[in-house]
């Protein structure tokens, strides 16, 4: 399930020269017009629920594989093939729609769309990791964009902006491009820091 992403923060340069492994994952991304839509639908939530966890919306996304913690120097490796990938792939048109939550504490949107292009390019993407000789936690996917967490021993918001989201049926969109992002989990109590380390354009193939 996607990691929680909130404040970003620039890791200071002994940081990140001390750096010898990244924590990685595969995504997908909505455009803005896509985001900015569901975010309008939240507002009264973030007004309601200021003490949840709230996910930065720039960096929503939709986990297809959580790689953990590798070597910075294994990374390199990945690029070829997953922009070799990338490039035969044609875009997926998805959408957000609904609402969840993940044990009363995970609050989430849910996908809808070519929801089988979307298992198989996850299929594929994890294929290509595998490959590539570097493992990975095995994760059955379950699609979705998270929105916030609760904070402890408060696990009602969760659950009542579920709810109210239950009704919520976002536009169709394209998914354009496959994410490499990279985090600063567990390096310190600073808030989580995401970026791309790559990102490729889906082509016109199969």
């Amino acid at each position: 399930m996607n990691e929680p992403p909130e404040a970003v923060t620039e890791p200071a340069a002994d940081e990140r020269e001390q750096a010898t492994t990244i924590r990685v994952f595969l995504a997908l991304a909505p455009p803005d017009d896509a985001k900015d839509e569901l975010a309008r639908a939240l507002r009264p939530a973030y007004e309601a629920y200021p003490r949840l966890r709230w996910n930065r919306i720039e960096d929503w996304h939709i986990t297809l594989a959580f790689l953990g913690e590798l070597p910075v120097t294994t990374v390199p490796l990945l690029v070829p093939p997953l922009a070799e990938l990338s490039a035969r792939r044609r875009p997926l048109r998805l959408a957000l729609h609904g609402g969840g939550h993940f044990d009363e504490r995970v609050l989430w949107s849910g996908i809808e769309g070519d929801l089988d292009g979307l298992h198989q390019l996850a299929t594929d993407v994890r294929a290509v990791v595998r490959a590539c000789g570097v493992p990975f936690p095995e994760r059955p996917l379950r699609p979705h964009l998270t929105l916030a967490r609760s904070r402890r021993g408060d696990h009602s918001a969760a659950v009542e902006i579920a709810a109210g989201l239950a009704a919520f049926s976002g536009r169709e969109w394209e998914a354009e491009r496959l994410h490499l992002v990279g985090s600063n989990i567990g390096r310190g109590p600073g808030p989580i820091h995401y970026r791309d380390v790559e990102a490729w354009s889906f082509g016109h193939g199969a």
